[in-house]
């Protein structure tokens, strides 16, 4: 428990974060990869270039400092990072080492005086608990689980298929052909991949795109044209090739009564865990299924006939495809539904229906998009879930 003093300390220092924004991470994130390079094989570089895991960091820092004397409000936050955290093993001696820098680093920036430092001491430690606690719950499930373990586990690629002119699907199955662990639809993969292409190692998360299954993992990949890992899996990384996978997890997942009727908006490769999602309701789902997606024409789409298919099985099923450019052989009413990026008000029956659940997934703007066209809609907050891939961002 925080002392009343420390609270009032650290409350009134968060105005002096908003005041330095990111710039404070940056200094931040160069302290401590250059005085532990080691850390260089666990996070982003990527993200470090583009400062994308600097803005995702200064958000966090901050909404502790303003909201630390009603922490019930981060909980969310702090399970979204968590999740995240077991993907990439974090272990509890790495708090001790970003505990030392961020403490530097405020002295640094703002030289405050040792009471200021002590009591962010002390704020820091208490988060850092409460995150030690809950990874090792995590880590400790994922193990326990039945084909559950903890750490790296070595793969084989058994399938590699192309879905699009962009978009790659991998299929994994154990090389010790055990039994592997169940997983909740929309939950994600870790994959560490160490290469003489590469530096450092690299890990990143990928949605599963499939429903859960009893010996193997389904992922799919965009080729982005910066994207050092989404390239290298593209083109090296071949069926009988190895790779090492933590285990599922991930906060964003089907959570619906079987009487609910759901609606699953998707973008680009943010199709995929509504892919999983899909797949699991086809066929059993007692309520009713929409499944709205939108890409650039038919080149792009991926699971296209896979997703008509399973759509199509549902007796409460309902497909709306977008194109936002068609080519010739994009056939209005077999290959998409409506031309142009997504607008809801053609599809207002399923907008007012007060039980409807929003899962979605694809980029921010397009996120944000819909966001507002459900919440103008009159679907309320608690009705909408959404993954970002990438650092989170609020929409």
């Amino acid at each position: 428990m925080l002392s009343q003093q420390t609270i009032e300390i650290v409350k009134s220092t968060a105005p002096l974060l908003a005041q330095t924004g990111p710039e404070i991470t940056t200094h931040f994130y160069d302290r401590m990869l250059n005085r532990h390079p080691e850390l260089k094989d666990i996070f982003n570089m990527s993200n470090q270039l583009n400062h994308a895991q600097h803005q995702a960091l200064f958000n966090a820092v901050h909404g502790y400092a303003a909201n630390i004397d009603n922490l019930e409000v981060l909980l969310p936050v702090v399970e979204k990072i968590a999740q995240k955290h077991t993907s990439f093993n974090i272990s509890p001696d790495m708090y001790a080492i970003v505990g030392e820098n961020l403490l530097a680093t405020i002295d640094a920036f703002f030289s405050p005086g040792q009471a200021v430092l002590d009591a962010w001491a002390e704020a820091y430690g208490v988060l850092a608990d409460v995150f030690i606690h809950r990874e090792k719950e995590i880590y400790q499930a994922q193990q326990d689980s039945v084909g559950g373990w903890r750490g790296t586990r070595t793969f084989k690629v058994v399938e590699k298929e192309k879905r699009s002119d962009v978009i790659t699907s991998f299929v994994f199955a154990p090389v010790d052909g055990g039994p592997i662990a169940n997983f909740k639809p929309g939950q994600y993969l870790g994959i560490h991949i160490q290469s003489d292409q590469f530096e450092h190692q690299e890990i990143r998360q990928y949605s599963l795109a499939a429903a859960p299954s009893a010996n193997q993992y389904r992922i799919a990949v965009k080729r982005e044209d910066s994207g050092k890992v989404s390239n290298f899996l593209h083109d090296e990384i071949h069926v009988g090739d190895s790779v090492e996978l933590t285990p599922p997890c991930g906060d964003f997942f089907l959570d619906i009564g079987s009487q609910t009727p759901v609606t699953l908006i998707s973008a680009g490769v943010g199709l995929t865990p509504m892919m999983s999602m899909l797949e699991t309701l086809s066929g059993k789902h007692q309520a009713g299924i929409n499944w709205l997606h939108a890409a650039e024409n038919g080149r792009t789409h991926a699971f296209s006939e896979e997703s008509t298919e399973l759509i199509g099985k549902h007796r409460k099923g309902e497909r709306h495809i977008w194109y936002r450019t068609p080519e010739a052989g994009d056939l209005p009413g077999e290959h998409f539904d409506h031309k142009g990026i997504i607008d809801l008000s053609s599809v207002d029956h399923i907008t007012k229906d007060p039980e409807q659940i929003f899962y979605m997934c694809g980029p921010v703007g397009f996120m944000q998009s819909v966001a507002k066209q459900l919440t103008q809609a009159g679907v309320s907050s608690d009705r909408i879930h959404y993954e970002c891939f990438g650092p989170h961002k609020v929409l």
